[in-house]
């Protein structure tokens, strides 16, 4: 017989993703500049590593299998997406702003009652998730209080004037 299992710790997190990447140069100019990470370091000519707020890495990038390298094709196995946690409304907006000022394509967005996610794809056609988290005790919930995730439209016109309302505030020119 074997013994009940015992759940992860609650407070367990992803620390980062390694992506394979195709071209280096390419794929770091866009984590820094269109996606605004920090870059942290180099490892020669084949690796670099991303983050926010001087963490060590949140994104590692590399070559080591991948260099000129086709994405894999649709229907088959792999990374479906990697999610981004912004901290509020207000910064997910800076990160759509930032993504139109650079006439990055987005796949979609969608509103899930837990949480607001903008979808785009990078240079390698990896999937990308940048979202904000609704605070929980707001997160919808069925007839018998079990979690009730949706997927409807988000109101992007609504979230970049959250840029507004924090610049009144702030000073900071968007």
């Amino acid at each position: 017989m074997s013994e009940p299992s015992i759940s992860i710790h609650p407070q367990t997190q992803i620390g980062h993703v390694h992506l394979k990447v195709s071209d280096l140069e390419r794929a770091v100019k866009f984590y820094t500049e269109v996606m605004g990470f920090d870059l942290i370091q180099r490892y020669g000519n084949s690796a670099a590593f991303v983050s926010a707020g001087g963490y060590h890495h949140h994104i590692g990038l590399n070559t080591w299998e991948s260099r000129n390298g086709k994405p894999p094709p649709h229907g088959t196995t792999g990374l479906y997406h990697v999610a981004i946690l912004y901290p509020n409304r207000t910064e997910l907006a800076r990160a759509f702003k930032r993504l139109l000022d650079h006439e990055w394509p987005i796949d979609g967005a969608s509103d899930h009652g837990v949480s607001e996610a903008i979808y785009l794809r990078d240079p390698d056609n990896n999937g990308i998730e940048i979202y904000c988290d609704r605070p929980r005790d707001e997160w919808p919930k069925d007839a018998n209080g079990e979690l009730a995730m949706v997927s409807e439209p988000i109101d992007l016109e609504s979230l970049l004037k959250e840029l507004d309302v924090q610049d009144e505030r702030t000073g900071i020119q968007t």
